[in-house]
C-alpha cells in the first residue's frame, strides 16, 4: 500500500462487479468502507464539519454504519458504482419526503464530491457522458469512425432518413429502459426497424434515436482504465444478440484482440474530453475490418469480459483507486 488512507466504495448491496474489486483491494491491504446510499439516512450516519480557516480547510468527521466507520478526511479515493437511491421513512409525508431527498442529494452527495480524492468514475462527469449525442459528437471530434444518426421526433424526418441510409435503419433508446410486464422483468434493446413503423404516430411523442445499420463481422468491448485499454472480440452466435448482444449473453463467445493504434488512441481522446479515469465503449468491426463506434457506458460492467478472458481490468482499476496509476 503506497498512501495512507481509505477505498470509499458507493454501489448496491448485492453487485458481484463491485464484488470483484472489494476483493482485489483487500488482497492488497487496501481497507475498504462500502455503503450504498440506499442505507442514508435510516442506517448510514453523517456527521461532518470545516473550520473555516487556511489550517482547517478540509472536511473532517465521519461516515458511520451497522458495521464501520469512515473518517472522511482519511479516503484517498472514491469508486462510486451505481448506488441506488436514500431511503426514508415510510410514514414520511410526500412533501417531506421530497425536501428530504433533496436535501440528501445536495448535503450528502455535495459532501462527497467535495473530498479532495479521486473518483472512479466523477459522478457529474458520468452523468453528462450519460448523453447520447454528447458521446457520438465528441467520438466523431475524437477520429472515431461514427454511424449516420438522426435525433427526431418527426416521422417524416425518420421516413426520410431511412431511405437515405439506402439500408436497414436501428432504434436504440436513448437510456436504459427496463421494467416489469406480466410479472416478467423486461427490457428495450437496439433493434431492426420496419420502414412501415417509421409513420407510426407514436414517433411524435417523444425523441428517438435513428442509426443506419453497420454490418457486423462481430462486436468489440474496449474497456479503458487510466490510459490503458483492454479489448476482447464479442461474437453473438443468435440473431437477437447479433443486433444487440446484450440481448442473449448465453449466446456469446469471447477473443482477447488488439485494437488499430489510431481507434485506440480516439478512445483515450474521448475518455480525456469527457474528464473520465474509466469508460466501456463498445464497437463494431465490419466484414472488410473498419471499426465503427457505437457508444461508451461511463460505470459499465466489465466483470463478464474478465470472467471469460482473464484480461486484468479489476487490477487496474484497483491501481487507479488505490494511487498507484497514473
Amino acid at each position: 500500500m503506497t498512501d495512507a488512507g481509505q477505498v470509499l466504495i458507493l454501489a448496491g448491496r448485492f453487485d458481484p462487479t463491485c464484488d470483484l474489486v472489494v476483493e482485489e483491494l483487500d488482497r492488497r491491504a487496501v481497507p475498504v468502507f462500502r455503503a450504498d446510499m440506499a442505507e442514508f439516512p435510516l442506517s448510514l450516519t453523517l456527521a461532518a464539519n470545516l473550520s473555516g480557516n487556511l489550517s482547517g480547510n478540509r472536511w473532517h468527521g465521519t461516515l458511520k454504519n451497522d458495521r464501520r466507520t469512515l473518517d472522511i478526511a482519511s479516503v484517498r479515493s472514491v469508486y462510486y458504482r451505481r448506488p441506488t437511491r436514500p431511503r426514508f421513512p415510510q410514514g414520511m409525508s410526500s412533501q417531506a419526503r421530497k425536501v428530504a431527498e433533496t436535501e440528501a442529494r445536495w448535503g450528502f452527495g455535495g459532501l462527497l464530491s467535495a473530498l479532495p480524492c479521486r473518483w472512479l468514475p466523477p459522478p457529474g462527469k458520468a452523468a453528462d457522458a450519460e448523453y447520447k449525442p454528447l458521446q457520438l459528437r465528441i467520438a466523431a471530434e475524437a477520429g472515431l469512425s461514427v454511424p449516420r444518426t438522426l435525433i427526431t421526433n418527426d416521422p417524416d424526418a425518420a421516413r426520410d432518413f431511412a431511405a437515405g441510409t439506402g439500408g436497414p435503419v436501428v432504434y436504440k433508446p436513448f437510456f436504459h429502459v427496463r421494467g416489469t410486464v406480466h410479472g416478467q422483468t423486461v427490457a428495450v434493446y437496439a433493434n431492426v426497424v420496419d420502414p412501415d413503423d417509421l409513420s407510426h404516430p407514436d414517433i411524435a411523442t417523444t425523441a428517438h434515436l435513428f442509426q443506419e445499420w453497420v454490418p457486423k463481422a462481430h462486436e468489440v468491448r474496449q474497456t479503458a482504465v487510466d490510459g490503458r485499454i483492454f479489448a476482447a472480440e464479442i461474437h453473438a452466435d443468435s440473431d437477437a444478440g447479433h443486433i444487440d448482444w446484450r440481448s442473449d449473453y448465453d449466446s456469446h463467445t469471447y477473443k482477447i484482440c488488439e485494437p488499430p493504434a489510431d481507434v485506440a488512441a480516439g478512445v483515450l481522446r474521448v475518455l480525456d474530453c469527457l474528464g473520465l479515469p474509466y469508460g466501456a465503449f463498445d464497437f463494431v468491426v465490419t466484414p472488410d475490418g473498419a471499426w465503427r463506434f457505437l457508444e461508451v457506458n461511463p460505470s459499465g460492467q466489465y466483470g463478464f469480459i474478465e470472467q471469460a478472458t482473464g484480461l486484468p481490468i479489476t487490477a487496474a482499476i484497483c491501481d487507479y483507486l488505490e494511487g498507484t496509476g497514473s
